[in-house]
């Protein structure tokens, strides 16, 4: 499977002139990135797209596994959307690694705004991928 990075990742690529383009910090044992959401990024009038949210969710799932050194795609994930996350309100979305098997790592991820509020999170399984280009 080819995992290259072409820069046109919706979520971090540099070169989608659609995309989010989010950096991303790992401290060796998560990995974080903050998200100021936007207009463009509202399904109900200035409400964020839950979609969008996810998709945040599962990008630092997949992040922490590389950073980890342990290449995989998301396999399973369970969202739960708990607030309204309103345009303009700035999200801290962070993951763990919460279980690590042979083939399976499963991981927990939460969007958290700066007063301590978590509008949502997720739990996933993430398949490691073995036979891999990076």
């Amino acid at each position: 499977m080819d995992l290259s990075d072409d820069g046109y990742c919706f979520v971090c690529g540099p070169k989608n002139p659609i995309g989010l383009k989010l950096d991303f910090r790992f401290d060796g044992k998560t990995v974080s990135t903050e998200f100021l959401p936007k207009k463009e990024h509202q399904g109900y009038m200035n409400i964020v797209h839950g979609g969008i949210i996810s998709t945040l969710l599962d990008e630092v799932m997949v992040k922490l596994a590389i950073e980890m050194g342990m290449p995989a795609v998301t396999a399973q994930m369970d969202i739960r959307l708990k607030k309204a996350l309103n345009t303009g309100t700035k999200i801290t979305v962070s993951a763990e690694i919460t279980r690590d098997s042979k083939k399976i790592i499963e991981a927990y991820a939460k969007a958290v705004t700066d007063d301590g509020v978590v509008v949502a999170d997720a739990k996933g399984k993430m398949m490691k991928i073995t036979n891999h280009k990076l």
